[in-house]
């Protein structure tokens, strides 16, 4: 089977912070076989980074994603076995790549934002969108439902309620009622969209990485609920003799700005 070689997933960096890009020009950054491995490959490498503070996902053009590129389907999800190949093989891990980079990642969101698109936002910690961003997952009318491990993310954000308002619909919604269904962090304007997210990137990377971290793994298990075990307990401690947390504390009793190395 061939995969599109005209869409990839772009990667830059900047200091601390990384930039993962979306690009399917012409096809409003719709996502291929090619792009979910390389996404997932981005994000793995990212995750062994420990250098970085923050990463941005942003599509390429005016709009985030288009969701998965329906134009691969006919050949690689032409049975049950396609069919398993591509969302659990596929599409699964790239998903729990994002999910699971213990940097904060940031969604940058503008114009279209549906389906597999909708879905990588949501594995995202924050989501910053333009005011004229759409959102949605079409799927119903593709014959399909949504994905146990792709359902994960938007069930998480939204519950379950709203989650089947927005799979038996099928509707496309813009960004206030996106916001009420807590799928984004904050709306601005359209031309604000770039300068947002990199100041709420640049606010991450300025706090200790290593209590970042912690944040991450923390929500992510509460969220799954159940008691902690004792080893959970001494990972959330294990900052206390850190060197970021005694800086933390020396600058600000000394009035001044924090040095943070992540150790």
């Amino acid at each position: 089977m061939t995969e599109d070689v005209t869409g990839r997933v772009r990667l830059e960096r900047e200091g601390a912070l990384a930039w993962v890009t979306l690009s399917h020009p012409g096809r409003l950054n719709a996502i291929t076989v090619g792009m979910w491995r390389e996404l997932q490959d981005v994000f793995t490498q990212l995750a062994a980074d420990d250098a970085l503070r923050c990463v941005i996902v942003r599509g390429e053009g005016g709009n985030f994603a288009a969701g998965a590129d329906i134009r691969e389907f006919p050949a690689q999800r032409a049975d049950m076995a396609g069919v398993q190949r591509y969302h659990r093989d596929i599409l699964a891990p790239a998903l729990r790549a994002v999910a699971q980079c213990p940097h904060p990642v940031i969604a940058q969101i503008e114009g279209v934002c549906v389906g597999g698109g909708l879905e990588i936002a949501s594995q995202c910690d924050l989501r910053i969108a333009g005011a004229s961003a759409r959102f949605g997952v079409p799927i119903n009318r593709l014959g399909f439902p949504m994905a146990p491990d792709e359902m994960r993310g938007l069930l998480a954000l939204a519950g379950r309620a709203a989650t089947l308002a927005i799979l038996l619909e099928g509707r496309v919604f813009g960004a206030e009622e996106a916001q009420g269904l807590g799928l984004l962090t904050r709306i601005v304007a359209d031309d604000q969209v770039a300068e947002a997210t990199r100041g709420s990137a640049d606010r991450i990377a300025q706090g200790a990485p290593l209590a970042a971290r912690i944040n991450k793994r923390l929500s992510a298990r509460l969220a799954q609920g159940g008691a902690l075990t004792e080893d959970e307990y001494q990972d959330y401690f294990s900052y206390a003799e850190s060197r970021d947390h005694k800086e933390g504390v020396r600058a600000f009793l000394a009035g001044v700005d924090p040095s943070f190395s992540g150790d």
